[in-house]
């Protein structure tokens, strides 16, 4: 089962960092394999908001579907996404977002399995190369949306 986390100082707000990751219907725009996302509800739960989000990853070859519960903790700068259906056994993944000086800490761990043996084995291979590939976008995203320099305080 492959499990990764990472953790980054970014010079962005944990708001501006938890609004950009919250955004899942723009993966498609930045996030490498990501060719399409559909958000079907998104829904008040308590202190939360339950988004069930539909995205399709390519590589080469393989394309799947997958549905997401993305449980979004605004106060809390948190997000937690849990696989519902598609080619995974399973997948959890956490963002955390808190703001330090001079920007905010980002801290990122997924762990999942893929139900075929074959992806497994695949993802084996190339896993820790695409979350970094992965989370590489979503600092380039922020570059392009918020600008290069220190926005931490807006």
């Amino acid at each position: 089962m492959p499990a990764h986390s990472e953790t980054r100082t970014l010079p962005y707000s944990a708001r501006q960092m938890y609004d950009l990751v919250a955004d899942v219907a723009r993966y498609p725009e930045f996030i490498p394999w990501t060719t399409a996302a559909r958000i079907r509800s998104v829904t008040p739960e308590g202190d939360a908001k339950v988004m069930l989000a539909d995205l399709v990853v390519g590589f080469k070859m393989f394309r799947e579907r997958f549905l997401s519960k993305v449980t979004l903790w605004e106060t809390q700068r948190r997000i937690d996404t849990e696989y519902i259906e598609g080619p995974f056994q399973h997948m959890l993944s956490t963002w955390e977002f808190v703001d330090v000086e001079g920007g905010c800490e980002v801290r990122f761990k997924v762990d999942f399995e893929f139900r075929n043996r074959i992806l497994q084995k695949a993802a084996g291979l190339f896993f820790f190369d695409a979350m970094q590939r992965i989370v590489r976008a979503f600092e380039a995203r922020a570059v392009e949306i918020y600008g290069a320099e220190n926005r931490a305080l807006a």
